[in-house]
């Protein structure tokens, strides 16, 4: 019987090893000065999911600071965003909510019915939104992006790059730092709904300070993370994980490379790191069809770290920062039913909002020596398991 076993385990180890893994698009930069530090296949075509909406809440925040909206505009579910499909914050069709707790949920929740709701209210239209989002796209010089809607559910002609993802996130800290919070934020209450971020870094790994997930089957788990740490002002983008665990840890160990002095700087900035073109990878059959139960096993066996029983560099335990979103009630015929604001909410934003946005010029806007927004100082990690 022990030889039966023993033959039936090498058998399935040689079929996982004609499983090909895949070599993620990863990418690791330095915030103060826009170095990287490391790159793998940073400038390849790639699906955003919902890493898309990094993009729509650039749009809003852009559209609040030229004064056509304001964090207290109403923003209301209509019958489309409702018809959206999961992941959802499940208000009703017609129901309202301040932009700024869209805002919140669209980027905890990644709330695609929000996401709409969010691009109806400031464009007139998803369409017309979606529009402003690709001339943001053109004026940062994203040339590996294209967005054909505000949400991130897959459509073939909505791409990326890891290397525009990280461009866009700078911008989103450098021009509006006043809403990186909500990039940090791990929970969002609403009524008797607890909206949970899948960002296992905000719990598990010290000075992280954001930012977003996203998944589609077309692009696998991706992730764009901020950490500030031990000095260090860091930023990671990783796509195409086999799973949250993958994604998550591979984006704790290239912190922690940069952090333990084991990734330097190549000697390129972000701004002159060239995007790749071609086609974008579609990774539907390896993580959704019927290889994917094999590919997963195989990504397993590749990198095993945060498995049971193997180590992991999401060892820390951080309480999750809260927020708790009002539901205003449902608006017919253009009258709003407002609810009032509990007593105990306390405005997060307490400076004015610059009335004019500067102009997204990328030597005008993104820039080295780039000052830490949340203040941490988070201690250098401990050293790596030994038996790494």
């Amino acid at each position: 019987m022990f030889l039966v076993r023993r033959l039936a385990l090498a058998m399935s180890l040689a079929l996982l090893s004609l499983v090909p893994t895949w070599a993620n698009p990863l990418l690791l930069v330095d915030r103060s000065n826009l170095q990287v530090l490391y790159a793998q296949e940073a400038g390849a075509s790639w699906h955003p999911a919902s890493l898309t909406k990094l993009m729509t809440a650039y749009v809003a925040f852009e559209e609040i600071a030229n004064g056509n909206v304001t964090l207290d505009t109403p923003v209301t579910i209509s019958r489309k965003a409702f018809n959206q499909a999961p992941s959802k914050s499940g208000l009703a069709v017609d129901s309202s909510i301040s932009l700024k707790d869209a805002l919140y949920i669209l980027i905890v929740k990644s709330a695609n019915d929000v996401a709409v709701a969010i691009a109806e209210t400031i464009g007139g239209s998803e369409e017309l939104f979606v529009a402003k989002m690709n001339d943001v796209a053109r004026r940062m010089g994203l040339t590996g992006s294209h967005f054909v809607n505000s949400h991130g559910l897959h459509d073939p002609a909505q791409v990326t790059t890891a290397r525009d993802l990280a461009v866009l996130s700078l911008y989103i800290e450098q021009t509006f730092p006043q809403y990186m919070p909500m990039f940090g934020t791990g929970v969002v209450n609403l009524g008797k709904t607890r909206m949970e971020s899948n960002n296992g870094l905000l719990e598990g790994f010290a000075g992280t300070t954001g930012m977003k997930t996203g998944y589609v089957c077309a692009s696998g788990l991706n992730l764009v993370a901020t950490v500030d740490r031990g000095g260090r002002q860091l930023l990671a983008v990783v796509l195409g994980g086999s799973s949250g665990r993958e994604r998550n840890e591979r984006a704790a160990e290239l912190f922690l490379n940069a952090l333990n002095g084991r990734a330097n700087p190549t000697g390129q900035t972000i701004l002159n790191m060239a995007n790749s073109g071609g086609a974008p990878t579609d990774m539907r059959q390896m993580i959704c069809g019927k290889e994917a139960a094999d590919y997963v096993k195989a990504q397993e066996a590749a990198y095993p770290i945060g498995l049971k029983g193997q180590p992991s560099y999401l060892t820390d335990e951080i309480v999750l920062s809260e927020y708790r979103a009002v539901d205003l009630g449902r608006v017919r015929n253009n009258i709003a039913l407002p609810r009032p604001r509990p007593a105990t909410h306390v405005p997060m934003f307490s400076a004015p909002v610059p009335a004019v946005v500067e102009s997204a010029n990328i030597e005008d806007v993104l820039r080295p020596g780039l000052t830490t927004a949340s203040g941490l100082n988070v201690p250098m990690p401990r050293p790596r398991p030994a038996d790494l």
